[in-house]
């Protein structure tokens, strides 16, 4: 596997499209083992493992992709790549309420984006229930954070869609199983192929065309042997 997704890591190469509305927001994985079961002498990889997604609002387009621990490190990988996915002229953008973001954005795309988080507050989950079943939302606030977002196009349920869509397509992000990566590499290779396939390969049913081909960087479905080519 690590082999044959080698050309759909550098589909991300594709540089600097204008886009309108872009979310971002991340989901949690593990390699090898849970955080808290991670030893000091572990593997550096070994534990928490989140994929940080950034997707356009029309075209569904997933613009970039980031494999790391929920930190600022790995938050100002993400943002530097989007900056390289999107053109120079402005666009707004929307996180959920991680408090990396906002450095990481004011530090790199402060010179053409409107930003703002979109905060979440969970009412507590009764123990029975918490592994199993999801927080339930009680309140939201719009925060705005750079430039002037519009509160109207202030929402991550787009990229938390996509975020359902990885967990059913990729086993090793599926909860309570033993489907999970032992390895970062492979990881990142199963997320490679993911998000490759979907954006030049799947058809989305709502647009029905292809992502990519939405967003114009192609004109026809890709065929897994072009994906691979």
């Amino acid at each position: 596997m690590l082999a044959a997704p080698q050309p759909s890591r550098n589909f991300m190469h594709l540089r600097s499209f204008g886009f309108n509305y872009t979310f971002g927001t991340g989901t949690w994985g593990f390699i090898s083992k849970k955080e808290k079961m991670v030893q000091p002498d572990d593997d550096p990889n070994f534990g928490d493992a989140y994929c940080f997604v950034a997707i356009e609002r029309h075209s569904k387009l997933v613009l970039n992709f980031t494999l790391g621990k929920r930190d600022q490190t790995t938050t100002n990988a993400f943002i530097e790549g989007l900056r390289h996915a999107t053109a120079s002229h402005n666009f707004q953008i929307t996180t959920d309420g991680f408090r990396p973001y906002v450095s990481a954005i004011d530090g790199t795309l402060a010179d053409r984006v409107d930003f703002a988080q979109l905060i979440k507050v969970y009412r507590a989950t009764p123990d029975g229930e918490r592994k199993y079943s999801p927080a339930e939302v009680v309140s939201t606030e719009v925060v705005p954070v750079i430039g002037h977002p519009d509160p109207k196009r202030v929402c991550t349920s787009i990229v938390e869609r996509q975020n359902l869509t990885m967990r059913m397509a990729i086993r090793r992000l599926t909860r309570l199983t033993n489907g999970f990566s032992k390895k970062f590499e492979n990881l990142w290779a199963a997320l490679c192929l993911h998000f490759a396939y979907y954006n030049f390969c799947r058809i989305h049913k709502t647009l029905r065309v292809t992502p990519a081909m939405e967003a114009k960087i192609t004109d026809h479905i890709w065929t897994i042997a072009e994906l691979l080519a």
